[in-house]
């Protein structure tokens, strides 16, 4: 299977599907707004494998973006976005 998640991790009962995106500037696009709808079909469907090889698939589940930001001369900054996107 092609592709890769770059983190998957449990907030309460919630398993969380987590796509980091990194840039040295916010000056051309913001790193979330690299995510788009190949990107996240192609997340669903990791998610959907992932989810069979669990013993109860029957989870809640939410896709999150974290966008991780190096500009020069400042320290690394962090965005999470809760639930950017679903099964739909």
């Amino acid at each position: 299977m092609r592709g890769d998640l770059d983190l998957i991790a449990w907030e309460h009962d919630t398993l969380c599907f987590v796509e980091v995106k990194t840039r040295t500037t916010r000056a051309v696009a913001t790193a979330e707004a690299s995510v788009d709808e190949d990107k996240r079909r192609n997340l669903r469907r990791l998610a959907r494998h992932y989810l069979r090889q669990l013993p109860s698939s029957d989870v809640p589940v939410r896709f999150d973006i974290l966008s991780v930001y190096f500009e020069e001369g400042e320290l690394a900054e962090f965005d999470l976005f809760r639930s950017a996107f679903g099964w739909g």
